[in-house]
């Protein structure tokens, strides 16, 4: 009898563990977009960056280029109207947003993250494509070629985008 009672319990506190665990899980998942530094990129983490590294050359480096220079001309249209891929480097206007708005940029598309629906472009909305983990993985990658100075002004955006809210 005794050796039930405590297989029972002991069934009732892994149950518990596993609950407890998936639900950190959960909600570390889904606090990922609001940390209190606005900050959701880890440039400074090298296997994020790694894999970041990777989904940017098999989904981005076409258009923005190998080495994030973006297309020539990136700041006119081009003779469809639509703007050229922007570089992702420290010459381009990345790091000039937030880390919220470049990721629902890359998730979502230009016109929703910015509230501009008749806006066009030719680059891909990745939301059924890569994953929030990748898309965060794959700016992380982009942040982590900025020099110093630029990293640091793109980490203060984001703190004043705290500030403002």
């Amino acid at each position: 009898m005794r050796k039930g009672k405590y297989l029972g319990f002991s069934l009732i506190f892994v149950f518990f563990i596993a609950g407890a665990s998936f639900w950190e899980m959960s909600v570390r998942q889904n606090s990922l977009l609001s940390k209190k530094s606005g900050a959701i990129f880890s440039p400074s983490n090298t296997k994020v960056v790694a894999l970041g590294k990777d989904i940017y050359q098999n989904n981005c480096a076409s258009c923005h280029g190998v080495n994030l220079e973006g297309e020539a001309n990136w700041k006119s249209p081009n003779e469809n109207g639509l703007l050229p891929a922007p570089p992702h480097d420290e010459s381009g206007h990345t790091w000039h947003h937030t880390d919220k708005l470049l990721f629902d940029i890359v998730r979502v598309g230009l016109g929703k993250a910015a509230n501009l629906p008749d806006y066009k472009t030719n680059m891909p909305i990745y939301e059924n494509i890569l994953s929030d983990k990748e898309i965060i993985a794959t700016l992380s990658y982009i942040k982590s070629t900025w020099p110093d100075e630029i990293a640091q002004r793109h980490d203060t955006l984001n703190e004043q985008s705290v500030v403002a809210q």
